[in-house]
């Protein structure tokens, strides 16, 4: 069906002449009985990134250029990891292009809510060198997947998210709290 869709609306080239998104800008919470999504996250993500970063919005993993990714997945989520603080529930969601981590507290997921977006590029950099190799002053980008630790797990005996970034080569491990997340 989704092929048939693009395929109408081609041109002779075979480009498309209309858009059209099948998800990947959102995240999106199913009832697991019923398979209805009961929560999404629509427009958030780059509404929030827009209103942090408005020079650099929709930039890519590997460019600080403005809007270089609207035409192709946006901030792109890439993975996300749950975890439970001081008995609430909630969702780390990782943006592989812009960065960060979008945060939403997820306990009833009928009414989940964002609580933070946290992201540690550096926007005055280019994150890669001359030579194409990841530029270390960028700080992480192009994350890759999270994994939350709790605190039983912890060497620190706090819950920690541990993310992986791809193109800047680094894995980060933040801080958590209910009332936010800190680089340790």
């Amino acid at each position: 069906m989704v092929r048939d869709l693009v395929d109408t609306h081609l041109d002779q080239q075979g480009r498309p002449t209309k858009l059209f998104a099948f998800g990947g800008r959102s995240f999106s919470i199913f009832d697991v009985e019923t398979g209805e999504i009961v929560f999404d996250s629509g427009s958030d993500f780059e509404r929030i990134t827009a209103e942090r970063f408005p020079e650099n919005f929709n930039a890519s993993n590997d460019s600080v250029a403005f809007d270089n990714r609207s035409r192709s997945k946006g901030p792109e989520p890439e993975g996300i990891a749950v975890g439970e603080l001081d008995g609430k529930t909630y969702a780390f969601i990782g943006l592989e292009r812009i960065g960060g981590i979008m945060v939403y507290e997820i306990t009833d997921p009928h009414h989940a809510r964002f609580v933070a977006y946290v992201n540690n590029r550096n926007f005055s950099v280019s994150p890669r060198r001359a030579d194409g190799s990841a530029n270390p002053d960028a700080g992480d980008s192009g994350i890759e997947g999270l994994i939350f630790i709790p605190p039983h797990q912890s060497p620190s005996g706090k819950p920690l998210l541990v993310v992986g970034n791809e193109s800047s080569g680094t894995t980060t491990v933040w801080a958590l709290s209910s009332t936010g997340v800190a680089k340790p």
